[in-house]
């Protein structure tokens, strides 16, 4: 591999204290996509596709390297998330909801680090557009006062994203691209880059809300939104639980984690729930915007995730509730699909 490379990822791990052997290497992808690989032998790991190499820039790659040496400088692997997620013993929702927002925070946490190795926020919101759109060259129009617009609209609207943007990227366990571009607007403008900056608990608090556009808020807020919301929630856990005409006790076990002890009882007229269910699913449309409505359906992906890979039945209640929310059925197969790792 080119020296120049293996230069820049010394100098940038010396530039975050690191005091660990790199070792490099590229796989073949049409994919933008780099990962760091937890130490092993005394070693760190990175690994870039093909494509990234060829179509970043040097600032680029100087962002992605610290990126990827910064969920190593925080210890981002301490914490196994896609074992934990995708593994044969699955967490309870709720478990794996905190998860996936962790997951986002860490995200945001090495995005710092990179940004401190490229020193040049420009440079940084293209190379996370690029990786966010798989766009490159002549195709490739980018503007980082329209991309901080997009953030500025969803904080003042809470609705939905613009066309050009693929909504599908808030509910994964990334943030959406412009809230990360954001968030190092943030940073850059705060004391951790400039003595006269914001001090770091308004950097914190401004990141808070930032990233609480993804976060289920729906299920502690006492609105008629939020309980028209918990209310589908609720009847398609149920739904999801009955698919296939009986429920075990592994089934009841994840629905009472999310809801709470005894949430799940004998008197519950279950037949009447699912009866009820395209009504209720109905007036949660009528009533929420397209992200609240992917936020819901996300969460029940999450709950028929919980314990194995979720039945042909389960899927098919995911899709009729998606269809009755206006949302496409990629979203489920998406979600039922997503990966988990950190990257």
């Amino acid at each position: 591999m080119a020296a120049d490379l293996h230069k820049t990822a010394a100098t940038r791990g010396e530039a975050l204290g690191l005091d660990i052997p790199l070792e490099l290497y590229v796989f073949p992808s049409p994919a933008f996509n780099a990962a760091c690989v937890k130490p092993q032998a005394g070693r760190l790991f990175i690994m870039f596709s093909s494509s990234l190499l060829e179509a970043f820039s040097p600032a680029e790659i100087r962002f992605v390297t610290g990126h990827e040496l910064g969920h190593h400088l925080f210890h981002h692997h301490d914490i196994p998330i896609g074992f934990v997620l995708r593994g044969q013993q699955r967490p309870d929702p709720r478990l794996a909801l905190s998860l996936t927002s962790w997951s986002r925070y860490a995200e945001i946490s090495a995005d710092r680090a990179g940004a401190y190795c490229a020193r040049d926020i420009e440079s940084v919101a293209y190379a996370l557009f690029k990786l966010a759109s798989g766009l490159s060259g002549g195709y490739a129009r980018f503007s980082l006062a329209d991309f901080l617009k997009q953030v500025d609209e969803m904080q003042l609207k809470r609705a939905e994203p613009g066309q050009s943007t693929p909504t599908e990227d808030w509910f994964l366990t990334h943030p959406f691209s412009p809230l990360r571009v954001k968030a190092l607007a943030l940073s850059d403008d705060s004391v951790l880059a400039r003595p006269d900056g914001r001090s770091v608990d308004q950097l914190e608090l401004g990141v808070h809300e930032l990233m609480s556009l993804m976060e289920p808020s729906y299920l502690e807020a006492r609105t008629p939104i939020a309980e028209a919301m918990r209310r589908l929630l609720f009847a398609g856990a149920l739904t999801i639980a009955c698919a296939d005409n009986h429920i075990e006790a592994a089934e009841i076990d994840a629905f009472e984690k999310f809801f709470g002890a005894r949430a799940f009882s004998d008197r519950l007229d279950v037949k009447m729930i699912q009866s009820e269910l395209p009504e209720t699913t109905r007036q949660v449309r009528q009533q929420t915007s397209l992200p609240q409505r992917m936020q819901v359906l996300r969460d029940l992906i999450v709950i028929a995730r919980a314990n194995s890979p979720p039945p042909e039945s389960e899927r098919r209640v995911l899709i009729d509730i998606a269809h009755g929310l206006g949302i496409s059925t990629c979203f489920v197969d998406q979600m039922m699909n997503s990966p988990t790792e950190l990257d």
